[in-house]
């Protein structure tokens, strides 16, 4: 099953409800036109006469060219995925189909296209029929689709020319790691995650090891849980839901996506099966590990001996200290979603904040031990990090801080 959230990031989504919303504006105005004398329509403001043959090239010619610049937009769009791709990292990718802007550029070429096509095989000469018939308020609602389509079409060429900037692209990313940190660590417990549960081990509360099992039913990566989803269920069966395939992880058909506090009917066990959504490839609207890790990969690229581009790593990572250092400060992941009486109801394992932050410095060192600007930019979010570091934290990064220091002497 299609998630909501892979509907919308395909280029298909928008472009086809703009189309059909262009076909059904092109008949309702048809019928307007038809219901309206001849003399109404010529005497409204910018509206005026129109012959079948006039109206039937304005209608092509509008027409040709949309479908035609929708065509080399395209060509454009794929030129650039396919740069991005080879520079900055294939997983990347998904940043430019999931981007609004595009997929509204490109409805808006091919709606305006569907339009003319609907409207035009509705006009008529004597010789097709006894009368002749022109749409005419359809006929100049397609010029001024056209005028907007001009608009749209400068607007595209600024788009995507500051879409390919590096900065832009790191800005991006950043954003869905902030989103998914907010998910995962949040500020202030949420109502249904009590402060006990939020700090618990994870050994405390943990289903016993004879618990039902739910398995997998396909392969692929688990991309999205929908947790509230689980929580009603939960609820509503009187179970407690351990989630064990958390998004980010791969899973083959017969592997366990979750664990229930009791056995359960078919039908409850297909509903918590549909709840989690598996897909060919990682995203980050949950998974916080890969999330860091598009940020990451964008420095690590900088570093390759081909791009030879340290500065793209040192504002990778100076970017990051605007999410991991509220992060260091106070996060917390969250381990439970409660019941109405206050009860665990499901159970999570997400990542500590701990292992993003070593997993990113273990990277960066790893390939900029030759680049004194990165290290030195490592350093600076090190101790950013000790700075606001709570009790808990004081000194966890004490390795990574003498091993930079080392690299950037030697």
């Amino acid at each position: 099953m299609l998630s909501l959230t892979r509907v919308r990031e395909s280029f298909w989504f928008l472009p086809a409800v703009f189309g059909l919303a262009a076909i059904v504006l092109a008949e309702v105005l048809v019928t307007v036109d038809r219901a309206l004398p001849t003399t109404v329509t010529e005497g409204l403001p910018l509206l005026g006469a129109l012959s079948a043959s006039g109206g039937r090239s304005l209608l092509s010619g509008i027409g040709t060219s949309m479908l035609t610049v929708a065509g080399t937009s395209f060509s454009i769009t794929i030129s650039v995925l396919a740069t991005t791709s080879s520079t900055y990292g294939p997983r990347l990718v998904r940043n430019f189909m999931a981007d609004r802007a595009n997929q509204f550029v490109l409805a808006t070429f091919t709606s305006t296209f569907l339009y003319c096509i609907v409207v035009m095989r509705t006009v008529h000469t004597e010789v097709d029929d006894t009368s002749a018939f022109v749409p005419v308020i359809a006929v100049h609602v397609a010029v001024l689709a056209s005028v907007f389509d001009v608009g749209v079409l400068v607007f595209f060429i600024h788009h995507i020319a500051g879409s390919v900037q590096i900065t832009s692209l790191q800005a991006r990313v950043l954003d869905d790691l902030r989103a998914v940190a907010g998910v995962v660590y949040p500020t202030s417990p949420a109502d249904d995650v009590s402060q006990e549960a939020r700090v618990r081990s994870s050994a405390e509360g943990r289903l016993p090891a004879d618990a039902a099992v739910v398995r997998a039913d396909a392969d692929g990566y688990v991309q999205t849980v929908a947790w509230e989803g689980l929580r009603r269920i939960a609820v509503r069966e009187d179970l407690v839901v351990e989630v064990v395939a958390m998004p980010g992880r791969y899973v083959i058909v017969g592997d366990p996506l979750a664990v229930t506090s009791a056995s359960s009917g078919s039908d409850t066990v297909r509903e918590l099966r549909r709840a989690v959504t598996l897909g060919p490839a990682r995203t980050p609207h949950q998974d916080v590990e890969f999330a860091l890790q598009q940020l990451v990969e964008i420095a690590v690229r900088g570093l390759a001996s081909g791009s030879n581009d340290p500065y793209t790593a040192v504002s990778a990572l100076d970017m990051s200290a605007g999410v991991l250092v509220p992060l260091w400060r106070r996060g917390e992941p969250v381990t439970a979603l409660l019941d109405d009486r206050g009860a665990p109801a499901v159970l999570v394992s997400w990542p500590a904040v701990d292992e993003l932050v070593d997993s990113l410095f273990d990277t960066v060192r790893t390939y900029a031990l030759d680049q004194p600007a990165v290290l030195a930019a490592a350093l600076r979010l090190i101790e950013r990090l000790d700075e606001v570091a709570s009790s808990a934290r004081v000194g966890r990064l004490a390795d990574h801080e003498t091993a930079v220091r080392g690299a950037l002497a030697g």
